[in-house]
């Protein structure tokens, strides 16, 4: 087993959520109990998976770990939006692709960037990685403004089903885009990101495949059944905590499902290693938008529950900004508290902003 640490201490803490969370649903503690309990519940899966995840690329060496990271490290994301995708609550799994892309690069971001300036005067790291993962950014900017865009000058789109076919076509792009983005960070320049895997610590155990492919299953179904509970108490729950559907899923549902990120990111900035925390940050919001958005549309046509991505313009505005800032901070190579604070006062407007929002249902 790994060594003890903050994040194992929380991952077995909160675990007691689990069974209550199935007992509220089971004795019908009501919408507000089930939700509550069941994103309490997901925290510490959430942590497990992704401790999972870890060891078994230590097992499975840099290639293969690198591909098993690429795939599950938003693996709680693509769960918790597949099952309300296929409740229908499409709206809602959009507004979570937006918030998770928001939410990594400024929240994030943000907080270890802050946290690691108050404990060093300057952090630095490798800027040319940091800026190529904000600029392939831009790729899902384009994917979310240019439907959106033909959807308001050509309403007929909707009637026809173009907005369908589009989706799908550029789910597919994106993916190959993905792809080629795993061959560049692991192939052909796989040179500039061996800053970042150099200040991983050596692990000081030899992980046990059997055992973490078994914690990797049972957090994953695990994950599956706590998500359809959220779900199913989402609508009347965010209606009792007077939160409508657009804020919950821009900014409540990305911060459940992204907490081993936090965790994990604000520990490597406090240890002085920025060059994996900027890494942590960005790389999760890249597979959100050319990964876990891509499939989830693919998904929605095979089930019957299609997904287009035409996006409201404040979601397509407030991605531009993350990606904008965050652009901008990582162009000289080097972070302060200030900047990591400007990252989090960004997201406390968008929040606020998103709070007051004036929409009912999406």
């Amino acid at each position: 087993m790994p060594k003890l640490t903050f994040k194992t201490v929380f991952a077995w803490g909160f675990l007691g959520f689990v069974p209550l969370s199935a007992i509220a649903d089971h004795w019908e503690w009501g919408p507000l109990a089930v939700f509550g309990l069941s994103a309490l519940s997901i925290l510490p899966l959430a942590s497990w998976l992704s401790t999972a995840t870890e060891e078994l690329a230590v097992v499975w060496g840099p290639n293969l770990g690198g591909l098993l990271n690429a795939t599950f490290g938003n693996a709680t994301e693509l769960i918790v939006a597949a099952v309300a995708l296929r409740a229908g609550l499409t709206g809602v799994v959009k507004a979570s692709i937006t918030g998770s892309i928001v939410g990594n690069l400024l929240l994030v971001l943000g907080l270890a960037v802050l946290l690691g300036g108050l404990k060093y005067k300057e952090q630095t790291f490798e800027s040319t990685v940091a800026r190529l993962n904000a600029s392939t950014m831009n790729l899902a900017v384009a994917a979310m403004a240019l439907p959106s865009l033909l959807g308001f000058l050509s309403p007929q789109i909707e009637v026809s089903g173009a907005s369908e076919r589009i989706a799908v076509g550029t789910a597919i792009v994106a993916l190959v885009m993905y792809a080629l983005t795993l061959v560049f960070s692991m192939k052909t320049h796989a040179y500039l990101y061996e800053a970042a895997v150099e200040m991983e610590e050596e692990p000081d155990h030899k992980p046990s495949l059997r055992l973490w492919l078994g914690v990797l299953a049972v957090a994953t179904l695990a994950i599956a059944y706590e998500s359809e509970l959220l779900v199913g108490s989402f609508e009347v729950a965010a209606k009792q905590l007077g939160l409508t559907p657009l804020f919950a899923g821009l900014i409540a549902i990305p911060i459940i499902g992204n907490a081993a990120e936090h965790a994990t990111a604000v520990t490597v900035a406090v240890k002085n290693k920025m060059e994996l925390a900027v890494s942590i940050a960005v790389g999760s919001s890249l597979q959100i938008a050319l990964f876990v958005a891509p499939v989830l549309v693919l998904l929605g046509a095979a089930i019957g529950q299609p997904m287009d991505l035409s996006f409201s313009a404040p979601e397509i505005a407030v991605v531009a900004i993350a990606v904008l800032l965050v652009n901008s901070i990582a162009s000289d190579g080097r972070s302060n508290w200030l900047e990591g604070a400007l990252l989090l006062g960004t997201y406390s407007i968008i929040g606020v902003s998103f709070y007051f929002y004036p929409v009912a249902a999406i």
